[in-house]
């Protein structure tokens, strides 16, 4: 098992599709996978019992007569309001259905009636393990509609935090390809304002309150994000000839491509805290809650409340471990360097969560394929149509503002060195990494993390 998250009461996309996915067990049996689109797909199956992922996975691709890229591009999930898992091509999914009660004890803090209750729905969803240099090279239309399908998903939900002007812009793709080209007039901009949440973000949906708002004339208000996305919509480039299916499909492109800007794009999701920096008189600090989000080139711990990164680490710039024994709490332990007064130091973050093992695991995994893969070749013509991310695209994204930058003054990490004897508090550049788990066995090649820097996705 690959991927996963799980807290009681968290949010994820289980919650809108939380239902069972066998209706009955037997020589043959009834699956319902479910796609990203809210749409389910029956399946008959014979000897559910011991059908693999794989089985059933090929069984999909036949069904919605997928391409052969769609073997690598996709994987099935086991999804509930607890726990994410992405199963292996041996894993039996009605076998692990069977399990979860376990896996809810051990990975999650569900309570007993929950472990009891909770059923686990069958997914089709994007494999964590699929590069997106290779999703460049998709040119299918059903498998760039359900990639589409699911980043869009995962921008309204702000598992992919985006800032607002960014929002905007992929609101105006979902614009096009739901309410076709944009027409000057009352008319589109009510039909904009009647479907804004299936657009935008739910925050940035939310008319603003406020004694002097109170005051003001009672006419027609946009939301805050509201003009920003019809202007955006308004911009959508639309080509001269082609077919419609041709431009649905350059506007599915456009949209992954925009999404491929995001460092978190195409992540595994676990859920967890961090110890908040101390305030106040008395020094309390507490902890907030956080996702954490990992994909073949780094780690983003995220603030669920306040949807922002707070902090972004490619594998090339952490040491990490796990704890977990007797009672303690399990953690997952992120090492990187910084400084502190002007002085270089090593850091160290500890994220709380019965799901430590998972992302330890899920680290290492993304790092061996690293090591193992060919470098991408570097290609003779460009790949999808010329509006892709150019440098000023990503230049928007280095924004010291951005909710994609790190803001470890958010953070209480520790500042130590080991000297072999004890670990002390502030010390010179490093020297030895704590931990044994890194990129490589060798020296790493470790440089301060600035918040532009974690943008760099290799």
């Amino acid at each position: 098992m690959e991927g996963s998250e799980g807290a009681p009461g968290a949010p994820g996309p289980a919650e809108r599709s939380h239902r069972s996915s066998v209706s009955s067990v037997g020589a043959r049996a009834d699956v319902l996978v479910y796609l990203m689109d809210d749409s389910a797909l029956p399946l008959a199956v014979e000897n559910v019992a011991s059908v693999t992922a794989q089985d059933l996975h090929r069984t999909i691709r036949e069904a919605l007569q997928l391409p052969d890229v769609a073997v690598e591009a996709f994987a099935l999930w086991l999804i509930s309001p607890f726990l994410e898992v992405q199963l292996k091509p041996k894993h039996q999914p009605y076998k692990v259905c069977r399990q979860w009660p376990d896996l809810l004890y051990r990975f999650t803090d569900a309570s007993e009636d929950d472990m009891a209750t909770d059923e686990p729905s069958l997914q089709f969803r994007r494999n964590v393990f699929f590069p997106k240099r290779k999703e460049l090279q998709v040119n299918n239309e059903e498998v760039l509609r359900l990639l589409y399908e699911e980043a869009k998903f995962n921008v309204l939900e702000v598992r992919y935090p985006c800032d607002a002007e960014d929002c905007e812009k992929l609101g105006a793709l979902v614009c096009r390809l739901e309410l076709g080209p944009y027409r000057q007039g009352q008319q589109t901009a009510c039909a904009v304002k009647e479907k804004l949440d299936s657009f935008l973000p739910a925050h940035l949906c939310k008319r603003p309150h406020s004694l002097f708002t109170a005051f003001r004339s009672r006419g027609p208000r946009l939301v805050p994000g509201e003009q920003g996305l019809l202007s955006a919509y308004q911009e959508v480039k639309e080509e001269a000839v082609g077919a419609e299916a041709e431009l649905l499909t350059r506007h599915y492109r456009a949209y992954l491509l925009k999404c491929h800007e995001l460092p978190y794009y195409g992540c595994a999701f676990f859920y967890g805290e961090v110890d908040k920096p101390a305030q106040g008189f008395l020094h309390r600090g507490g902890r907030k809650a956080v996702t954490v989000a990992i994909n073949l080139e780094g780690v983003h711990v995220i603030d669920i409340k306040e949807k922002h990164v707070l902090l972004g680490l490619r594998f090339q710039e952490l040491s990490w471990d796990y704890t977990c024994s007797g009672d303690d709490e399990p953690i997952l332990w992120l090492e990187f360097d910084g400084e502190s007064e002007g002085t270089p130091v090593n850091k160290l973050l500890k994220v709380y969560s019965k799901q430590a093992e998972l992302m330890s695991g899920l680290i290492e995994y993304c790092i061996e394929l690293s090591l193992t893969r060919e470098p991408p070749p570097v290609p003779e013509t460009k790949v999808g149509p010329p509006a892709g991310p150019g440098p000023s695209q990503r230049h928007k994204l280095r924004r010291q503002s951005s909710v994609v930058c790190s803001r470890l003054q958010h953070l209480a990490t520790i500042d130590y060195v080991d000297d072999g004897k004890e670990i002390k508090r502030v010390k010179p550049k490093r020297t030895t990494s704590f931990f044994s788990r890194q990129l490589s066995l060798g020296p790493a090649a470790y440089t301060a993390v600035q918040p532009a820097d974690s943008l760099e996705q290799g």
